[in-house]
């Protein structure tokens, strides 16, 4: 099984990287890089993780890192890493499951 990034998932976390290096550069990189490793944990127990309540029907689960919420999505042969966000935003109104699970 892989660990597959949608779009939406690398430009969030491009853009959590960018708000943290406006007041710390060096720890946008180091930051960015816990994220990644956090999401390759994934790969060890993909179903470890709790289904969302709301997305359950779809499969998205969501494993956290600090103030961030990584959802992903378990198939057959890979794992889709689906949006990355922090966890007090909406992310039910974030999450667009038809375009983050068909994108490359």
């Amino acid at each position: 099984m892989r660990l597959r990034w949608s779009a939406a998932a690398r430009e969030d976390l491009a853009d959590i990287a960018a708000a943290i290096a406006r007041d710390n550069p060096s720890r946008a990189t180091t930051y960015a890089n816990e994220l990644l490793r956090s999401a390759d944990k994934i790969l060890d127990a993909p179903r470890g993780y709790p289904l969302v309540v709301d997305f359950a029907a779809q499969g998205i689960r969501r494993r956290g890192h600090g103030n961030y919420l990584i959802f992903y999505r378990v198939g057959d042969e890979e794992i889709v890493v689906l949006r990355v966000l922090h966890g007090a935003r909406d992310y039910a109104s974030l999450l667009d499951v038809a375009r983050d699970i068909g994108d490359n």
